[in-house]
């Protein structure tokens, strides 16, 4: 442990290396401050708090940090062992601390989540199943964007970062190995490593991941250090010569450029080994270098000179000037291969570039315009909004969705689209983390878990305690819900859930408002099937198969019949017809038409253009089972009071019809209709099921100008099958909007029914 007295000039110094004068003095009497209040304290890891703390400033000190940053770094371990300081910190050293400080220990609260999380998604191998593997790799993606989240000041993160890589050099001074050092390490990898690339702090990611990797794969780290070491002497000498060639070249053409070899980081190494499964020997960065310029023109022009020294490898160019990294990296890199015939790493940038490499957003700070350390100016606000758009986690999230590249870009994209700020991260008992946008109440949180539970909520605790169902949630809150007693399917939501005061996902009102739907649809069947039972008592059949008069009317199913009949939208006496008719079979019944038909319709009265061969004067009607269309090859059929049914010669109704009563068959032929009269026709289309399939099919009938009067859709297992009831003038036009159906994304096929 560090005592007061061991606090040497050198630590002072580094801790307000890049401050102000006044800036340098309240430093200063933060560290006096520490070391009288750290006196004879340890942190959990068993390091000594003084140490902690210096070590953590020292760190947040090489980032070139504001001063609130360094001092809430020095002094948030101290509200940690003992919360009746958390008092002391505003009073003494200002608002902007202690509110850096309050969000430091709020992510030390998810310390024992994040261990948990972590550890499901370090045992998400290959051993365990896709969907097992899937979920644990999202709730770490998940957490990490909620560590981001509850971090309102994006210097908590900072703070946080530097203190696991202070935890993380004190187990590797001690050579502490154990289960809690692995535990550690994994929660870092998992967690605070990717943070620390996301932010852009490679100087901080390097280390941290190097750290991680040393506890949780300790004969591998120690493997490839041993393999760096026994090259390193030809390493450094082969590196040494190729600088020296690429200086005497640069200097020849008049360039200024600093050169220097490239730090060997044994994750990265490993990683490469593993991933590309590559042997030591080939990896292309173990032998590298970086080229640091004044100005971007020059890179390209020190790339030419390496090329034009080294033959360049196919294919391992990379130009990341151009065309950023997600999180905003720069740089030039080749790969050439040397005198020897072995890779050479070539990396190419500017000053700046290699600042922000290295240090990330905390490089915007080294590179204010104005001085001092003015964290609400235009210039902070301007990288804070820079920083949003890095935290989309587009890589992440796209290695972590395994398989299907339509579900990648789809998630991709929603992660995208949602922003930090409009969305909030609460938690289960069990520590699993739930995102949610904000606002959302106990009801949202409900549904999110599982439909059943939403339907069954009744109440909840947050945090412990009960509050009604219409409390907003917070970031970071445990949310427990009551659930109703008995089997699923008995208790059901209130209709006052579906006002903003109660939900706000509409995932959630979707999933009540289907409960109502199917609460309805039942009803209405069981209304519906009462008033068939009915009439077969009246009618004196109620041993009749209901499936097989479904099936008579029209109907797939009797359920189908039911609806019709308890909606109102099929007549009874169509029923009484079926019972008493000797066996012909009844005419299909009518549609139920979404849409409003045309006045020149045949279905609104239109001449339909029909003529009986040899007759005159007979009443014709269009068959609704195959809805005929000229130039349609057609026939009649008298019927008992309704005059002569026309159907398409292909119609398989009508084929059961002639076989039973052929003498009733009666020729018949198009002749001239009006102008503008239309015949509806059914139209049947399959496709995969997607957002916005129903507007781009709609957009196709407009543009042919066809008008659609009914439409019926059913989705399931990914595909969606629609059958659409339109008014054609003729067969042609509707060949023509089958076409353009046929091109639209997703239509695998598109037919007349």
């Amino acid at each position: 442990m560090v005592s007061t007295t061991s606090l040497t000039s050198a630590t002072s110094e580094q801790l307000v290396q890049g401050l102000t004068p006044d800036e340098s003095a309240r430093m200063l009497a933060a560290l006096e401050f520490a070391s009288t209040a750290y006196a004879d304290k340890q942190c959990s890891s068993g390091q000594g708090a003084l140490d902690f703390a210096v070590g953590v400033a020292s760190t947040l000190a090489f980032l070139s940090t504001d001063i609130e940053t360094r001092i809430a770094g020095l002094l948030f371990e101290l509200t940690v062992l003992d919360t009746d300081q958390a008092a002391v910190i505003e009073p003494r050293f200002g608002a902007g601390v202690n509110e850096l400080v309050s969000g430091v220990r709020q992510l030390i609260r998810l310390r024992e989540l994040t261990q948990h999380q972590s550890a499901a998604a370090g045992a998400a191998g290959p051993g365990r199943g896709r969907n097992a593997q899937q979920m644990a790799v999202a709730q770490v993606e998940t957490l990490r964007k909620m560590l981001l989240a509850m971090a309102s000041d994006m210097r908590v993160v900072l703070v946080r970062l530097a203190s696991c890589v202070t935890t993380l050099r004190y187990f590797a001074d001690i050579k502490l190995f154990n289960d809690v050092t692995c535990a550690y390490g994994r929660e870092t990898l998992d967690l605070y490593a990717p943070l620390a690339n996301r932010l852009g702090i490679w100087q901080l990611k390097w280390e941290l991941e190097d750290l991680s990797f040393r506890f949780i794969e300790p004969e591998t780290y120690k493997r490839i250090a041993k393999m760096l070491e026994e090259k390193r002497m030809m390493r450094e000498g082969f590196v040494t010569n190729a600088i020296a060639r690429l200086q005497s070249e640069m200097a020849a053409a008049g360039i200024q450029a600093e050169v220097f070899g490239r730090p060997k980081h044994i994750y990265s190494i490993w990683s490469k080994m593993k991933g590309k499964e590559l042997d030591f020997t080939d990896l292309y960065d173990v032998r590298a270098f970086r080229v640091i310029v004044a100005d971007v023109k020059t890179c390209y022009t020190v790339l030419g000179v390496v090329h034009n020294i080294w033959t360049p490898i196919p294919k391992e160019f990379d130009d990341y000037i151009s065309r950023p990294k997600p999180n905003g990296y720069r740089s030039l890199h080749t790969v050439v291969t040397a005198e020897d015939g072995r890779p050479l790493e070539v990396q190419i940038r500017t000053q700046e570039m290699h600042s922000f490499a290295e240090y990330g957003v905390a490089a915007h700070w080294r590179y204010k315009e104005e001085g001092g350390s003015n964290f609400q100016g235009q210039k902070y606000d301007e990288k804070i909004a820079w920083l949003r758009q890095l935290l989309a986690w587009k890589t992440d999230v796209a290695d972590a969705v395994v398989g299907q590249e339509e579900q990648q870009r789809e998630w991709v994209e929603k992660l995208k689209a949602a922003a930090l700020d409009d969305r909030i991260f609460v938690l289960t008992p069990q520590a699993r983390v739930i995102e949610l946008p904000v606002g959302a109440t106990p009801i949202d949180f409900a549904y999110h878990l599982h439909s059943d539970v939403g339907h069954r909520c009744r109440g909840a605790r947050v945090d412990g305690i009960m509050v009604p169902l219409n409390t907003p949630l917070k970031n970071g809150q445990t949310c427990e819900i009551i659930t109703a007693k008995g089997a699923p399917g008995t208790a059901g939501p209130s209709r006052d859930w579906l006002s903003d005061e109660y939900t706000v996902a509409a995932r959630t009102r979707s999933k009540i408002r289907a409960w109502f739907h199917a609460i309805d649809m039942q009803e209405t069947l069981s209304h519906g099937r009462a008033m068939v039972e009915k009439t077969l008592q009246r009618e004196g059949k109620t041993a009749v198969n209901l499936e097989a008069l479904a099936n008579k009317l029209g109907f797939a199913k009797v359920d189908d019949l039911f609806l019709s009949v308890g909606k109102d939208e099929f007549s009874l006496r169509h029923i009484e017809q079926a019972l008493h008719d000797s066996g012909e079979p009844a005419e299909p019944v009518d549609e139920v038409f979404l849409g409003k038909s045309r006045a020149s319709s045949v279905e609104q009265g239109a001449k339909s253009g029909v003529l009986v061969v040899g007759t005159d004067g007979l009443m014709t009607q269009l068959a609704k089972c195959c809805k005929p269309a000229p130039p349609d090859g057609i026939v009649g059929f008298v019927t008992r009071g309704k005059g002569v049914s026309i159907h398409r010669a292909t119609c398989k109704n009508f084929a059961e019809m002639r076989a039973k009563a052929p003498e009733r068959v009666i020729v018949t032929e198009w002749g001239r209709a009006g102008a503008d009269t239309v015949y509806p026709v059914d139209i049947f289309i399959l496709a995969n099921d997607r957002q916005g399939l129903l507007r781009d099919i709609s957009e196709v009938f407009s543009r042919e100008k066809i008008n659609v009067i009914g439409v019926n859709t059913q989705s399931a297992k990914g595909y969606a099958r629609m059958t659409f009831t339109a008014e054609i003038g003729a067969t042609a036009q509707l060949q023509k909007a089958l076409n353009a159906i046929a091109e639209v994304t997703g239509v695998q096929e598109a037919r007349r029914a």
